[in-house]
């Protein structure tokens, strides 16, 4: 049965032409590959794990802001969309119907351009289950499966090129050196032992210059194959595969995955299955930069939540390039005043900047790191996902990525939780081996 949500189309003063749109089943997808199959442009919004998620093509409608009240302002531009909207339904899932990508900069003083895209054409699957969404701002435009299914069709015809890594591609430094990194790390394990914070996160970049145009689509490809247990994703050549979700909410549920603590895979030793736990759960430094994120979301998180849950000791999550300590929070929403839970984007406007991409306290933290990086973050680190008309989404930190500034240019960040104890050299060695999922999807070594 379909739903749907009607009101007139004829758009208020000042406001753009209404959203139409249409969701219907679709059973194009192979159980093997799933939505893997649809990743043939380098243009494509994605979200995947698992073979779930969405990729979406296209663009139908766009808004950018940036400043500190971006997320608000963000969110209030959605509404505004939603209030003018036809939809039809016939699936009723989160992530089905009128849909939004987004990506938003990481510091309230950026100049990079927070956005939220809509696409017009949206492949997803949720539990097994595949469907197509299509959106127009036409009023004249055809609602119907066949109109979606000839939307998807004209993306799919011509895929693009996809080009294997070339011999000549090559590993440049970013704004720091090395060593100019590890005396950042330095300076900043003088704050916290100074008692200025307890945790400050640094980053640092590198550059990949390639001799043909990026394949963005085979680098998704990649990631989503090596990197199942994380979320990949792609929204306006911002991509990567995230292994922290920020914020879930479905149906009046929210999740959140903490990763706060690291160790690097390469060099372990292959004959002790007990080491990672040993020396990840045995390292106090490790467990009290963990302790901190955790703090740090459940202590926001909680004004939103009648009841909440996580593990009483971390767990250690085993990924291809690293082991992390990790934690699952899970909250039952309150409705406010009015009936409505929290929007997934209201969440992250409380919970962004966290301890795990920032530090504490987030004020001391995020200006040490304008100081101190000497980097322009613009998106890494921050919240990148998909909202829909029900306020359902899903919204990872912008990690293990990277930024496709032009075809053959493609800015890769990695950053490391300083605390009293931290070793620059360590750090140093940590942050290139979180640099390796994208190094490794590039094709590209050091």
């Amino acid at each position: 049965m379909s739903t749907e949500s009607l009101t007139a189309l004829t758009p208020a003063p000042g406001q753009s032409r209404a959203l139409r749109s249409i969701t219907v089943a679709h059973g194009g997808l192979d159980p093997r590959s799933g939505l893997l199959d649809y990743l043939v442009r380098n243009d494509a919004h994605t979200w995947i794990r698992h073979n779930g998620g969405m990729v979406g093509y296209g663009e139908t409608k766009r808004f950018t802001v940036t400043g500190p009240d971006r997320f608000t302002r963000g969110q209030d531009w959605w509404r505004r969309e939603l209030a003018g909207a036809h939809v039809v339904d016939e699936l009723g899932v989160p992530g089905s119907g009128l849909i939004a990508f987004g990506s938003f900069a990481f510091s309230k003083t950026s100049a990079h351009e927070s956005r939220l895209i809509v696409p017009e054409v949206v492949v997803g699957c949720t539990d097994g289950r595949g469907w197509l969404t299509y959106i127009t701002d036409d009023p004249e435009a055809e609602l119907t499966a066949e109109a979606a299914e000839t939307a998807l069709a004209a993306y799919l015809l011509e895929p693009d090129e996809q080009y294997p890594p070339s011999p000549g591609d090559r590993l440049a430094p970013g704004v720091l050196s090395e060593d100019e990194y590890q005396a950042v790390v330095a300076e900043g394990v003088r704050h916290v032992h100074d008692g200025e914070l307890s945790k400050l996160v640094l980053a640092r970049d590198v550059v990949a210059e390639l001799e043909r145009p990026v394949s963005t689509a085979r680098v998704l490809r990649e990631l989503a194959v090596r990197y199942e247990d994380c979320w990949t994703y792609a929204v306006d050549g911002l991509i990567g595969s995230t292994p922290e979700m920020l914020i879930k909410v479905e149906n009046n549920t929210a999740q959140a995955r903490v990763l706060a603590g690291t160790l690097d895979r390469a060099g372990a030793p292959a004959a002790d299955p007990g080491y990672a736990e040993r020396v990840l759960a045995g390292s106090e430094k490790q467990l009290h930069e963990h302790q901190i994120a955790i703090d740090s979301l459940t202590g926001t998180l909680e004004p939103f939540t009648s009841s909440m849950t996580s593990h009483s000791e971390p767990f250690v999550l085993q990924l291809p390039n690293v082991w992390h300590l990790a934690s699952d929070v899970t909250a039952n929403l309150t409705p406010d005043g009015d009936g409505h839970v929290p929007t997934s984007l209201a969440l992250v406007q409380a919970l962004h900047p966290t301890a795990a991409v920032c530090g504490t306290p987030t004020t001391v933290a995020g200006a040490l790191i304008r100081e101190l990086e000497h980097l322009q973050r613009g998106p890494y680190a921050g919240p990148v996902g998909w909202i829909d008309a029900a306020g359902n989404g899903e919204w990872g930190i912008a990690l293990r990525g990277a930024v496709v500034e032009t075809p053959t240019r493609v800015r890769l960040y990695a950053g490391c939780g300083i605390v009293e104890g931290s070793r620059p050299e360590a750090e140093l060695a940590e942050t290139w081996s979180k640099f390796r999922p994208m190094m490794e999807a590039l094709g590209i070594s050091r």
